[in-house]
């Protein structure tokens, strides 16, 4: 998995998903409004938890991409689950590019945003992918008792989201 950060400016969001460089059969492409993204993490568990249902044949959604938003999101719904993805303006974006000709693909998104660069898998804690702390906690619904069970790991609340997604099935 790669992650590419960038800018975008989002004049409508349908053809900014259709002029996103999709990487080819073999490679899921899915952009993420930033201020969602609990981490490095956050996303590579959706990619890892979306890879086991298509195994499986457990998919909801017939995209991998599509598969990929769904965890990230820890939603089934996908009109719930794309308001993680991309809105109408200016924003930070993450783009998950996963499998096929990664490099390739993940190179394409970064030529396509604005003051973009594909992120080192070694970068501490993901550095430049983390998402507003509020926002993250206002659309994962984590409440102050939850937080604080969880020692204030936001990132890790948002994970088990992703992974109770399969229970919910």
């Amino acid at each position: 998995m790669k992650l590419v950060a960038g800018t975008a400016v989002v004049e409508d969001v349908e053809t900014f998903v259709a002029d996103l460089p999709d990487g080819g059969p073999e490679t899921a492409v899915q952009a993420f409004d930033a201020e969602y993204v609990a981490g490095r993490e956050h996303l590579a568990a959706a990619v890892e938890h979306a890879d086991r249902a298509f195994d499986r044949g457990e998919n909801v959604a017939s995209d991998r991409a599509v598969e990929v938003l769904l965890y990230a999101a820890g939603r089934r719904q996908i009109r719930e689950a794309l308001a993680m993805g991309v809105a109408a303006g200016e924003q930070a974006v993450v783009v998950v590019v996963a499998g096929g000709d990664e490099e390739r693909a993940a190179a394409a998104v970064a030529a396509f945003l604005d003051d973009s660069r594909v992120l080192a898998a070694d970068e501490p804690g993901g550095a430049g992918v983390y998402g507003d702390r509020e926002t993250i906690r206002e659309f994962f619904d984590v409440g102050d008792a939850e937080l604080d069970a969880a020692a204030g790991d936001l990132a890790g609340v948002v994970r088990e989201r992703v992974a109770l997604l399969d229970v919910e099935k």
